[in-house]
């Protein structure tokens, strides 16, 4: 019986850090698109941006969105 509570404890807790770890990278992942998205939406001219319906100070919105909107 004290076997599998400590394996049913070690499970647990492996299941914890796992979630930790799980969520942290996906904040990575998110947060290298937001950033991907603003230097790509900056590096365009102002004619390229009106042409995709933006402006440039939708910039900051845009990326937040295509980052996070997923979370």
């Amino acid at each position: 019986m004290a076997a599998t509570a400590h394996t049913t404890s070690m499970s647990l807790t492996q299941n914890a850090q796992s979630g930790f770890v799980g969520g942290l990278v996906a904040k990575v992942k998110a947060y290298a698109i937001y950033r991907k998205s603003l230097n790509e939406l900056r590096a365009l001219s102002n004619r390229e941006l009106a042409d995709l319906g933006l402006s440039r100070s939708m910039i900051k919105r845009v990326a937040l969105e295509a980052a996070y909107d997923n979370i």
